[in-house]
Parts: structure tokens; C-alpha cells; sequence
């Protein structure tokens, strides 16, 4: 049996595992534009290698099921997994409960004003916004993996729940202001990528190697 704590692996997205996909996922692969097919293969046979490790079975026995552009899953009594990527870099996560992730790479240039502005509650906006520019950037990037990783924990969409998730640094607290809900959230940082994690269990989050 796996550990009975969350596992993150964060690697680089071509890295070869020497796993191959299922008769399902070739399927999909190669039903996606061919521009599209090296990033859904490599995530999808690191995704495999890694649950294969973790629960020690060969690879092709583990009950993937991770169609193009929709969330992974696991059979029950599986757990559960996330995927994000970002540029070349590929981040993996599987937890005994819901998980969510994402991945941005700490010197992303952006507009953090005008994204704290468009896209954030009012009281997470304006403590944003009295931020020295650079603290700013970075306090933005923070909150966005984390609130990406909780669209994701809770199954929902970026276009529905973006607005109604508030991160306070303050209090170290996210919360989605409409339906109360307040799980537990990280940011790691890792070789100049920042980690969002949110889902039960998230304090005890443990990397996998060769992070």
C-alpha cells in the first residue's frame, strides 16, 4: 500500500520513464492535434510510472482513467491524482483524499495589478494592490497556484470559482466566499517554480524523488 500522506512529484515534462500508455490513452493520444501529443504522452507515462511505484503493481494494471483536457482518476480505493503543467515542467500528485495542483514558474512576468483587479475578491484586491510592485508579483502568483489547485480539488472551473476564492495571507486562510468552504492549501517552492497544493492532508504533503 502507497504512503497514506499526499505525494508530489515535480520533474521535467520529457523526462522518459520507459512506461508506455494504455491501449485507451494511444487512443487519445493520437486523436490530438500532433503539436498536442508529446505533452498529453510524457505526463500520462510519468503519471503511470509513478503510481506504479507507489503501489507497487507493473504499470499497465493501474486504473487510470485520463482522457485529453479532463481531470484524471482513479478507480475507488485508488485514491486520487492531479495533473499540472507549465512550459516544460510537469507537476504529479496523489493523495488518499481529493486533491488539486498547480504549477507557475516564479519569475513569470505579469500584470499583477491588473490581475489581482479583474480576477480577485475586493479584500484580497486591495491588500494586493498596497504591495510594493515585485512583493506584489509574487504575492499574486502565490495566490493564483493556490486557488487553481482548489478549482481543481473541487471539480469546478477557473470561469465559475476564480472570483469566489479568496487566499488572506494574513490569517493563512483560503476560503470560497460563496459556499464557505476553507481546505487546506500550500505553496511550495521548488527550483524556481511555485507549488500550489489544496486537499486534505495537505500539511503532511511529502515529495516523491527526484523532485
Amino acid at each position: 500500500m502507497p504512503a497514506q500522506a499526499p505525494q508530489l512529484w515535480l520533474s521535467p515534462l520529457a523526462a522518459s520513464s520507459g512506461v508506455g500508455l494504455s491501449p485507451q490513452e494511444e487512443q487519445w493520444c493520437a486523436a490530438l492535434p500532433a503539436a498536442l501529443q508529446p505533452r498529453y504522452r510524457a505526463a500520462r507515462q510519468q503519471l503511470r510510472a509513478r503510481l506504479a511505484a507507489l503501489f507497487d503493481v507493473p504499470p499497465a494494471t493501474v486504473p487510470l482513467h485520463s482522457p485529453p483536457a479532463q481531470p484524471p482518476r482513479l478507480e475507488p480505493g485508488w485514491g486520487f491524482v492531479s495533473i499540472s503543467h507549465s512550459g516544460e515542467q510537469l507537476l504529479l500528485a496523489w493523495s488518499p483524499w481529493s486533491i488539486g495542483v498547480d504549477l507557475e514558474r516564479r519569475d513569470r512576468v505579469l500584470q499583477a495589478d491588473l490581475l489581482a483587479e479583474r480576477f480577485f475578491p475586493a479584500q484580497e484586491s486591495e491588500a494586493l494592490l498596497a504591495l510594493p510592485a515585485e512583493e506584489r508579483r509574487l504575492a499574486v502568483l502565490r495566490s493564483w497556484v493556490r486557488k487553481e489547485a482548489a478549482i481543481k480539488w473541487m471539480g469546478s472551473s477557473i470561469a465559475l470559482d476564480l472570483r469566489h476564492w479568496c487566499w488572506d495571507d494574513t490569517r493563512q486562510e483560503l476560503s470560497h466566499l460563496q459556499q464557505g468552504l476553507k481546505p487546506p492549501s500550500l505553496c511550495l517552492e521548488s527550483a524556481g517554480w511555485f507549488c500550489g497544493l489544496v486537499g486534505e492532508g495537505a500539511e503532511a504533503v511529502q515529495w516523491g524523488e527526484h523532485h
